[in-house]
């Protein structure tokens, strides 16, 4: 083959004669050309034309690529595949060429119906229990810490191997709730103390190995979940308790509320995205907006003796609680690596994710209510 680039001008010999003398590998010049010597040159092969994004091309570099089955990106065994060498005249579109992604759409990221399905069947249940008969809803406290406790015992197990004992955390946390609302917080603490006992005692029966991290982990849990319930448990045994507790739940919801849908439509700064991506600040505005000006409706009119500026306090309070609530069980799911605690409520994942902002505003909003109003 001729190692002339494309386009230059031919050799002496090929066409005709030549008046710049001899060349290796070509016709003589002169008179004594003639037509056997042309037949016997070899003339330079054709090379078809290959447009700039067909054939066996490299699109993005714009090189040929080597033919030949071996070095083809994709075989066509079907009979009527072209052989090594030919152009296919219409080649067929490459299938399974990847397309390009579909720009992303802002979504929630749950599934809204479900959760505020799920969500106003629970407020009935709450609401129903709360003003009918105290001790009923007591119950359900004490239910939903069970439920808690053993959600967070079972992804400790999965996920870190850590066997925090449920039978004493069940047992004296419900304990501890009823404790709470027959004794008040002197009732609480030594509740919790027979249960941190508990723990400690239940877990001798096993093998010592993993013994420190099994009891911290039950201890811990014991205070997590159930001591701090016990709180709502104690603002219930006021006079206007109900109504203290209906609050409580109220300036948690909307707090919750007020971030979801601020930071769902205007969040653009992250608040804590090591923690919980989804958090920003404009969220977190959101929820002090949202829970000052409920905080200062409930006070006025909700709350004997209550002011509308103890209410703006009050949900400043709350709104920070919750969200700091909220931070510290992601915190503990992106340690254990899971995105919810549980399956339980569609919508919302399990109990002890709709216990996160509730549990440590529970203390809160009882000792400001304390101050505010009494213990009435």
């Amino acid at each position: 083959m001729n190692d002339s680039p494309w386009g230059a001008p031919p050799h002496a010999g090929y066409w005709g004669p030549s008046d710049r003398g001899p060349v290796q590998g070509a016709a003589p010049a002169g008179p004594t050309y003639d037509a056997l010597d042309a037949q016997q040159t070899r003339p330079m092969p054709f090379v078809p034309d290959v447009s700039a994004h067909g054939g066996n091309q490299d699109d993005d570099r714009g090189a040929a690529r080597l033919g030949g089955p071996l070095f083809r990106d994709f075989r066509d065994e079907s009979p009527s595949a072209p052989t090594y060498g030919a152009v296919p005249q219409n080649p067929e579109p490459m299938h399974d060429a990847p397309q390009p992604a579909p720009a992303p759409k802002k979504s929630a990221g749950r599934d809204l119906g479900a959760a505020i399905g799920v969500g106003a069947g629970l407020g009935a249940v709450i609401i129903a229990s709360l003003f009918i008969v105290k001790a009923v809803f007591v119950g359900v406290v004490a239910v939903a810490v069970v439920v808690g406790l053993w959600e967070l015992t079972k992804r400790l197990d999965e996920r870190k191997g850590i066997h925090a004992p449920l039978v004493p955390l069940a047992v004296g946390g419900a304990a501890m709730v009823v404790a709470g609302y027959v004794r008040g917080a002197e009732g609480a603490w030594v509740a919790m103390a027979l249960t941190a006992l508990a723990v400690l005692v239940w877990r001798m029966t096993e093998p010592p190995e993993g013994y420190l991290k099994d009891v911290t982990a039950g201890v811990f849990a014991a205070f997590y979940v159930p001591f701090l319930a016990t709180f709502v448990a104690m603002m219930l045994t006021a006079e206007d308790g109900p109504q203290r507790v209906f609050m409580f739940l109220l300036l948690t919801v909307v707090s919750d509320t007020g971030a979801y849908a601020v930071g769902w439509r205007f969040g653009r700064h992250k608040l804590a995205p090591r923690i919980s991506p989804g958090k920003t600040r404009e969220g977190l505005l959101g929820a002090v907006s949202f829970a000052m000006a409920a905080g200062a409706l409930c006070m006025e009119f909700l709350i004997d003796d209550g002011t509308w500026w103890q209410g703006l306090l009050l949900g400043l309070a709350v709104a920070a609680s919750a969200t700091l609530g909220d931070l510290g069980e992601s915190m503990i799911k992106r340690d254990l690596g899971i995105k919810d605690m549980g399956t339980l409520l569609p919508g919302h994942g399990g109990i002890m994710d709709r216990l996160d902002s509730l549990l440590p505003t529970a203390p809160v909003v009882w000792l400001l209510l304390v101050l505010f109003v009494g213990s009435g």
